[in-house]
């Protein structure tokens, strides 16, 4: 339990670092996930739409 509370903690430093020290970059990679995630609803909706 333990050692998932560490990387847990560690990979939220790591995202507010990131986030602080790079706010462009940090903006683009959520752009990108979310481009992503869009892409990946509409094309789930494409497919049940073409099954009926």
């Amino acid at each position: 339990m333990q050692v998932k509370k560490v990387l847990t903690y560690g990979a939220v430093g790591f995202v507010a670092f990131f986030l602080f020290t790079r706010p462009g970059d940090a903006a683009n990679a959520v752009r990108g996930a979310m481009d992503t995630v869009y892409t990946a609803a509409d094309s789930l909706a494409q497919f049940v739409s073409h099954l009926s």
